[in-house]
């Protein structure tokens, strides 16, 4: 194997609040007339797996190639068993359905569901625009239930104004939506375990409401939870979890990085672009809107074309 780095085929999801934001804001290449809320960027899920879409490796999904080059890939001979990120944008015409994600210990008591912890990066916010992260001081799981019933969530929770350029860290068990009007880069544990409380009294085209996980979600909530968890950062290391850590890189036109090997690293370029050239004379061209894999085995140089800010990703 001559290690390179991996650019992979978006998968679209259409959602009741998605928009078309990603084709203005990235030139993605969406499906005509329908609403995508959600492009999934790096994804290892058992009905989701990315495929990469350049170099010798295009075509296979990064489950194959993590089984057939583990060390080479990940830097470790035993990792595993699923790829360790699920990377996401998000574009929210409408607002969320207020939700939350379970804990580890909470999918052993329901038995069922994956663990799921997340941050997210503001990419672009209209005016006004907010999201609800975490509950009010001193809310309790009776208050909570009881707001459910008559339909009053949302004034329990947290309603925080966001702008370009902050990351939110939603650990595990944290009630949350996001507003309208919002682009957001998603870095999250390996999960798709969603419990919805309170949807907005909203309906689909068909007039069926979507459904709700109220039980699981009430479990699921850390009534409990601390407020210095749900700092906000605008710059340097985001994020830095157990499960994994985000920084932010900012570089001018015709600057270079060297990528050291040993590691792996995921890139998302949030704008601008340029050129990954590696040690054996490959080279790979990206974009505001990509994501590129760095192998552990990879060592190169990366020469940005544009004034380009991205993440980089470590787990």
């Amino acid at each position: 194997m001559i290690p390179y780095p991996l650019k992979f085929r978006p998968i679209y999801k259409q959602r009741i609040w998605g928009g078309r934001k990603l084709e203005d804001f990235f030139g993605k290449d969406l499906p005509p007339g329908e609403k995508i809320g959600e492009s999934w960027e790096l994804a290892d899920l058992p009905l989701d797996k990315s495929e990469v879409a350049n170099g010798e490796f295009a075509g296979r999904n990064i489950r194959e190639l993590i089984e057939e080059y583990p060390e080479q890939i990940t830097g470790r001979p035993d990792f595993g068993p699923a790829f360790g990120l699920l990377i996401k944008f998000l574009d929210a015409e409408d607002i969320l359905s207020v939700q939350v994600h379970p804990d580890e210990a909470t999918c052993r008591r329901l038995g069922e569901g994956e663990p799921k912890t997340e941050c997210w990066y503001i990419i672009s916010a209209a005016p006004g625009a907010v999201i609800y992260k975490g509950l009010r001081q001193g809310v309790t799981r009776e208050q909570f239930a009881a707001a459910v019933a008559e339909g009053a969530v949302a004034e329990l929770l947290e309603k925080v104004p966001v702008a370009a350029g902050e990351c939110h860290i939603l650990p595990a068990g944290t009630a949350h939506s996001i507003g309208a009007g919002l682009l957001i880069a998603e870095i999250q544990t390996p999960s798709d375990t969603t419990y919805r409380v309170f949807d907005w009294n909203r309906v689909d085209s068909d007039g069926r409401a979507r459904d709700l996980h109220i039980e699981q979600a009430l479990e699921s909530i850390h009534f409990d939870a601390s407020r210095d968890a749900l700092t906000v950062k605008t710059m340097g290391r985001l994020v830095d979890s157990e499960y994994f850590r985000v920084d932010k890189g900012h570089q001018a036109p015709n600057c270079e990085v060297l990528v050291s090997g040993g590691k792996m690293k995921t890139l998302v370029a949030i704008t601008g672009g340029g050129t990954a050239f590696g040690t054996e004379g490959e080279t790979v061209e990206f974009r505001a809107g990509e994501t590129l894999l760095f192998p552990a085995a990879y060592e190169g140089v990366v020469r940005f074309a544009q004034d380009t800010q991205y993440l980089t990703i470590t787990i």
